[in-house]
């Protein structure tokens, strides 16, 4: 009888909560209403930058104990009405590079180099002490609608969709680059003379990184290898390789690494890239990542390698190859740009233990930490996208900094970017930009002159004008460091 009265007085006080939906206070507190969560995708962001953040110790409101009170956590939660601005809102002051991704199967398309855009890159320029701004082009993609529609590096623009830029106006009127259809007007080399204009569409692009290699073959009486590089795309290892085959192939004795319009990529891939270089280094440490006191376990190095991973456009290892290793290389020269960044600043960090690396053009952007993929997947600590545990009802996922990245000497300090060796700003010739792979290009000759041991002088004059500093992306990873899931499946 006593046990019925005792599982009655239960059942009883257990509906009375349903009914009333009310928590069972603490002794001496007053019930309170339970708080529901709006958006389960807010805990998702929370859970996952709470577990991964580099700098989860310092955003006060990512603490460990901040979901100790479910009422207190959800109340939070629901203060952000969509999980993009909870993200925005966790960011570290220090934290330039984290972005939110909407989609993750279209993000993971344009890390190997499939996107939407008319396939050209354009640097703005102000001409001389008057109020207009152009824009030469830098560079070009392969079968993109520029190139389809007759594009080319050194071409000079000065309106789009019919307005004159001016140093008033040419942050609107640049907004025509984003848009879907575009008309662009090209000027003759006086920045003013109308020569043509052009209308074309964006379309899906697949740019290949490995844009041009070339062969010097007398430079002072050696053999300079030259190489233009735009991207570490893991799903193009295989014609990195191939690049370096023809390099070898020629027998090199010097090597330039153009990564001027390269803002990094695949950690891994920058890996295989270092080891293409140097083979002197055999299978030392080349770089190691540290991630955040929650995830020691995930700190590992990586080496120099005999063989390298070929991967499809989904991500998914298809085979491997022999890397093409170079031997005799004892000076690398990297052109650089304030586009250079994170895996391309890795080759920097990561070789100069080993051999002189020699920069010529101007300043790297200075990202010496990478992130990775947050999905909703609770179950494998937010790392992974398929298998059980993970949430089908939406693509939404992040991208993260979650690790610092240092050379074998445990280097870490180019936060502010590399200065390069030689100074030289292509954007002070905009009016004679010669094509990639020139040997009179102003950034690529510097290099050679110095190969050749005499002083780089301009063939022409350099006129007055000032560079146009405005941040011109089609890809918010342009100028990322990124690790995938086969990181965990090493």
């Amino acid at each position: 009888m006593r046990k019925f009265i005792l599982l009655s007085f239960i059942f009883t006080i257990l509906l009375s909560c349903s009914k009333d939906d009310k928590m069972i206070p603490k002794d001496g507190d007053e019930p309170v209403d339970e708080v529901k969560l709006n958006n389960k995708e807010n805990n998702f962001v929370w859970k996952a930058m709470n577990s991964w953040y580099n700098w989860q110790e310092d955003v006060p409101n990512l603490a460990d104990n901040k979901d100790d009170n479910t009422n207190d956590y959800y109340t939070y939660l629901n203060s952000y009405s969509t999980p993009s601005s909870l993200f925005e809102s966790l960011k570290h002051a220090n934290d330039d590079f984290s972005w939110f991704i909407e989609d993750y199967v279209a993000q993971q398309q344009q890390f190997q180099g499939t996107s939407k855009t008319f396939g050209f890159r354009p640097k703005l320029v102000q001409v001389g002490t008057t109020d207009y701004v152009v824009m030469y082009i830098q560079h070009v993609s392969k079968n993109s609608p520029a190139d389809i529609a007759g594009f080319k590096r050194g071409d000079i623009i000065n309106a789009i969709n019919g307005t004159v830029m001016t140093i008033t106006n040419y942050k609107s009127v640049f907004n025509g680059y984003y848009e879907e259809n575009a008309e662009f007007y090209f000027t003759e080399k006086d920045g003013k003379t109308l020569k043509e204009k052009k209308a074309i569409t964006q379309a899906v692009v697949s740019d290949n990184p490995v844009h041009l290699t070339k062969v010097f073959d007398n430079v002072n009486g050696k053999k300079v290898g030259y190489l233009l590089y735009n991207g570490f795309r893991s799903s193009y290892n295989d014609e990195l390789n191939a690049a370096f085959a023809e390099l070898k192939s020629a027998g090199v004795q010097e090597l330039i690494l153009d990564l001027r319009i390269n803002g990094g990529g695949s950690v891994q891939t920058s890996a295989y890239l270092a080891s293409m270089i140097h083979e002197e280094a055999g299978k030392d440490k080349f770089a190691e990542l540290k991630f955040n006191n929650k995830h020691p376990q995930q700190d590992s190095p990586y080496y120099f390698s005999n063989t390298l991973n070929i991967y499809g456009t989904d991500g998914k290892k298809t085979s491997e190859e022999t890397i093409n290793r170079l031997s005799g290389i004892n000076k690398l020269y990297v052109l650089t740009s304030n586009g250079t960044a994170s895996a391309s600043e890795m080759i920097i960090n990561g070789l100069r233990p080993f051999i002189e690396v020699k920069l010529v053009g101007t300043k790297t952007v200075g990202k010496n930490e990478g992130s990775i993929t947050l999905y909703d997947s609770p179950t494998t600590d937010y790392t992974f996208h398929d298998g059980k545990g993970v949430n089908t009802s939406h693509k939404m996922a992040m991208q993260p900094i979650v690790f610092q990245i240092y050379n074998k000497l445990g280097q870490n300090d180019y936060g502010d970017g590399f200065e390069p060796n030689i100074l030289i700003e292509e954007w002070k010739h905009w009016d004679n930009i010669l094509p990639f792979g020139d040997e009179n290009e102003i950034v690529l000759k510097t290099a050679l002159d110095d190969i050749r041991g005499v002083s780089a002088k301009s063939p022409y004059e350099v006129k007055s004008f000032e560079h146009i500093d405005i941040e011109i992306s089609t890809n918010k990873f342009e100028q990322e460091m990124y690790i995938d899931s086969h990181y965990f499946n090493k």
